[in-house]
């Protein structure tokens, strides 16, 4: 594995690491875990995520998933990238390098979708084609990624809910006004305490924590650390549209969740039959996995994309993201890189 990126050594990895499997856990079970002083890592993790370099957050269940591939004019794709972004419902949005421009992940109500498709997706920036592709299940969500930093000893320690059901619905529960509350404020901020839940719902802090409990239990709420794999020594990072059988899709499937640096697998609706999201510490790893890894023997066809940005991740906004906002802001517009 390659080097992080600058600012980011071995202990900010593994305590980004724990931070994915469980973005509310104290500092001080973090320490206990990893065998460091709790000083220390709380001083690392405020230092991380005051930074910007990762964000706790709560994504919460709001409809179906669609993915959406866009090809847009020469000089728009960033354009059509960040206004996709900024829709409320966006899960991610890339730039990417290969046959397709951008991937964007949305959740829609399904008595959206007509108008979502037919109104808000062509008003895009410099659109000139789109494939929307219905998400029917999941093999891994970015929610259950663990690219193997920590010790399964380790893992186990930190986990505190079982991972994500592989279906796409929305948990079948009624929400008052309080849950809703809890739900907003903690889609702002994934570590806010149970204390500031409570004065936020007006409910008690012991109800705060009841609440958060039953939320994360039944998959209406996922706390996840978002944050770029570079960070954690994957700098290269593809998406793979995957064509199989369809009575081998459950197989490949399951073959390419074996790694731990494949982030996000699906099945969706359209001409490829799955879409993964895998990050490697290089492009001769990348081409390993894809060309020597047992799945590749039961697919027919793959197409690669290589992420060359990404502009929002976990339903928050990049670093990237947030220095285009701020530039416009500020009344002009910049470049900015990958």
């Amino acid at each position: 594995m390659t080097s992080a990126e600058p600012g980011a050594d071995a202990l900010d990895r593994r305590i980004i690491a724990a931070l994915q499997i469980d973005g509310r856990a104290s500092w001080r079970k973090i320490a206990s875990v990893l065998g460091e002083p709790e000083r220390t890592v709380a001083r690392r993790a405020v230092r991380l995520l005051e930074g910007g370099m990762v964000s706790v957050v709560g994504l919460v269940a709001r409809g179906d998933t669609v993915l959406l591939r866009l090809n847009c004019r020469p000089g728009t794709v960033r354009d059509a990238a960040v206004a996709a972004a900024r829709w409320p419902d966006t899960v991610f949005s890339y730039v990417l390098a290969g046959p397709a421009d951008c991937v964007v992940e949305v959740q829609c109500p399904p008595d959206q979708l007509a108008r979502f498709m037919l109104e808000e997706v062509p008003s895009l920036p410099g659109l000139v084609s789109q494939h929307a592709s219905p998400v029917l299940r999941y093999y891994r969500t970015v929610h259950d990624w663990h690219p193997a930093i920590l010790e399964p000893a380790q893992q186990a320690a930190l986990a505190r809910f079982p991972s994500s059901d592989s279906t796409v619905d929305v948990p079948d529960v009624e929400l008052g006004p309080e849950e809703w509350r809890i739900l907003q404020a903690l889609s702002e901020d994934g570590r806010r305490t149970h204390e500031e839940l409570a004065a936020i719902a007006g409910v008690s802090e012991a109800t705060a924590r009841r609440r958060v409990e039953a939320l994360s239990r039944c998959g209406m709420l996922s706390i996840r650390a978002a944050v770029e794999p570079a960070l954690l020594g994957l700098p290269v990072e593809a998406l793979l549209w995957i064509r199989t059988r369809p009575d081998e899709v459950d197989e490949v499937g399951r073959l390419l969740t074996r790694s731990p640096l494949v982030r996000y697998a699906a099945v969706v609706m359209g001409e490829y039959q799955l879409l993964v999201d895998v990050t490697q510490p290089s492009k001769q790893a990348l081409y390993e996995f894809l060309t020597t890894e047992p799945w590749v023997s039961r697919v027919e066809a793959v197409q690669s994309h290589l992420v060359v940005e990404s502009l929002k991740r976990s339903g928050t906004p990049t670093p990237l993201l947030r220095s285009v906002l701020a530039a416009e802001q500020r009344g002009g517009r910049t470049a900015v890189g990958a």
